[in-house]
């Protein structure tokens, strides 16, 4: 298995060199906690913990499995200690109110913490993720009584929270939610049904779980406007936040899955459990979506680590492996073969690894910024610039889960190609990789529905096109501050025709739908990946625009060899992958009937 090392050198020159976060940090309320001493602490603290902790037990964790028995799960060996560690080093608390327990520190320093963690040992970082939705959930839409008896221990980590969404007949479509909550008379509420693919519902590594439930009040209207949210602990919870009796909430068995499998994914069985209306009645789905898009971005994050991960294992194995001769020449020539990096398909899919990671990095930790100016403007009551931050990382939030999810797993393949037939043996590691990140393009939202929300809800529906202006705005006014620049002019050209291309195709789809409802659907996801490949070249660019300048000026944090590797590496994005557009525009304007025309009993393999 791949021995995880975090990617400091990168993760330093984004948030340093790139994005300045010393100078947004400035910015925020809490700003000044996150001082350039503090920042470099948790930075090297976080890395040693997921290098000599949680990467150890990453392959070990997925060759055991969870065990289930009796309503109980117990996970693999090692989890307990490292769960234990992970409490006593404060890290759940990183970037949640002091008042509560924790260091008041911005979100993006949790985001950088999760990229680590997930990138070591996914299945780890699927218990101490999902209570973080929980905890944003609980302190925008509890009440004060709420936050003080749930927060506490959820900050510490000794308490872990779960949302509680889906159920057997419904996922996605959650206008279909069956699970009732009848009123008691002393104001809380009975809990009965069933909730299925439940991450983390079940584990022996906290004393409780605070499990985030969506169910229907009685009389509630039909569909997602009577959907009501409520507080469901594992352990009833006493005034003084001591645990009480066992509340009938049961783990009827946990799934058998393809990967992450040392992360339980639990069916939910409630029955007449107690439960705490949080929010407004029949407003549950407003308030869970503080929740969904808190998972969509750590899912996002799950893109890059499994491209990181599968990079950091095929690198070493290209370069040891001898086979055959190079064919511009030996490179080897004292040994029986050249090593395989020297071969130009073997260099494709390393670049393209090394690609989606760093590529996909920039564009989390871009996002990462305004997560913090959206938490900055909800501590300070600021309405106006919260909706303003929310409605900005709302544009994001589809496309970093979608695009960067589905370039986790090409990378994550390519990890496994590069290995060649040992790339399908388990002792190495690479399949896992492959196994784990296939998950990523399904939960949160499959990439369709990503890619729905992205086309219909943002750009078509809320925006009629103006979020697409606004944002290729901020990119042509990128290419205009370069175009100048001899090294620059190029990815400025290729940026601004993109850019009016990303209009063009937005209002052709909007004009065919008027005719072509379907066009919406045929044309989502070939519109989410020509997105994510814009966006991410609009990341490329600005790496190396911040490279090309601190090789010529002769300074910078990093070595020289660093920024030149950016520089080739934003070359290669340019000319091997951002050409993929093209695939995308041309089919996305095509008219739906070659999809929709097959009558649907003609879909068969027995005629």
């Amino acid at each position: 298995m791949p021995a995880y090392k975090a990617p400091l050198h990168d993760i330093r020159f984004l948030m340093n060199e790139v994005f300045d976060y010393p100078a947004h940090y400035k910015t925020l309320s809490n700003g000044e906690l996150a001082d350039a001493d503090t920042v470099d602490m948790i930075l090297e603290g976080a890395a040693d913990f997921c290098e000599n902790v949680l990467s150890p037990i990453n392959q070990s964790g997925d060759e055991e499995g969870c065990h289930f028995d009796n309503g109980e799960v117990k996970t693999p060996k090692g989890f307990k200690e490292a769960y234990d560690q992970f409490v006593q080093g404060g890290w759940q608390g990183l970037s949640f109110p002091e008042e509560f327990g924790g260091q008041n520190l911005p979100q993006s320093l949790n985001l950088i913490k999760s990229e680590m963690m997930g990138t070591a040992n996914w299945s780890f970082q699927m218990y101490p993720g999902l209570s973080v939705g929980c905890m944003n959930t609980i302190l925008q839409f509890g009440t004060d009584e709420q936050k003080n008896l749930y927060m506490p221990n959820l900050v510490a980590g000794t308490w872990s929270g779960t949302m509680c969404l889906t159920e057997p007949q419904c996922g996605t479509d959650l206008g279909q939610v069956k699970t009732k909550a009848e009123p008691n008379a002393d104001g809380t509420y009975s809990i009965s049904g069933t909730k299925i693919f439940i991450s983390a519902g079940e584990q022996d590594l906290t004393e409780n779980i605070i499990h985030i439930v969506l169910a229907r009040l009685p009389d509630a209207p039909a569909g997602t406007k009577g959907i009501s949210l409520f507080i469901v602990p594992k352990f009833l919870v006493n005034e003084d936040s001591s645990l009480g009796e066992r509340n009938p909430v049961t783990c009827g068995s946990i799934e058998h899955k393809m990967g992450i499998r040392a992360s339980a994914t639990a069916v939910l069985n409630f029955d007449n459990a107690v439960g705490y209306l949080i929010g407004e009645p029949n407003k549950g789905l407003h308030a869970m979506f503080t929740f969904m898009n808190t998972a969509r971005i750590g899912t996002a994050i799950q893109g890059i680590a499994h491209a990181e991960l599968s990079f950091q294992g095929a690198l070493p194995y290209a370069k040891e492996r001898m086979s055959m001769r190079a064919l511009s020449g030996k490179k080897d020539p004292e040994k029986v073969a050249d090593a395989i990096i020297h071969h130009a398909d073997v260099r494709r899919m390393l670049l393209t690894q090394k690609a989606i990671a760093e590529g996909g990095r920039a564009m989390i930790y871009h996002a990462a910024q305004i997560a913090d100016k959206m938490a900055d403007a909800l501590t300070l009551g600021d309405t106006a610039a919260f909706e303003a931050a929310d409605d900005h990382l709302g544009f994001y939030t589809p496309i970093l889960k979608g695009f960067l999810t589905e370039l986790g797993l090409e990378a994550a393949n390519h990890g496994m190609q590069v290995y060649g037939g040992h790339g399908y043996i388990k002792e190495w590691g690479m399949e896992q990789i492959a196994r784990d990140a296939r998950i990523a393009t399904l939960y949160e939202g499959t990439t369709g529905v990503q890619a729905l929300d992205l086309i219909g809800r943002k750009v078509l529906l809320t925006s009629k096109g103006k979020v697409i202006r606004d944002y290729t705005a901020e990119i042509l006014k990128f290419c205009g501050q370069h175009a100048r620049n001899k090294y620059m002019r190029r990815f400025a050209w290729d940026l601004t025709k993109l850019c009016a291309q990303w209009n063009t195709l937005t209002v052709r789809i909007m004009l065919a739908a008027r005719k072509d409802r379907d066009i919406v659907s045929s044309a989502s996801v070939d519109f989410l990946m020509f997105s994510g490949y814009v966006m991410m070249a609009y990341f490329w660019a600005q790496q190396a625009a911040v490279a090309s300048a601190k090789l010529a000026a002769g300074e910078g944090q990093e070595t020289p060899e660093f920024y030149k590797a950016k520089i080739k590496v934003a070359d290669f994005y340019f000319e091997r992958l951002l050409p993929r557009t093209q695939g995308h525009a041309e089919a996305m304007v095509n008219p739906s009937r070659t999809m929709t025309s097959l009558a649907a009993e003609h879909f068969s393999f027995d005629y």
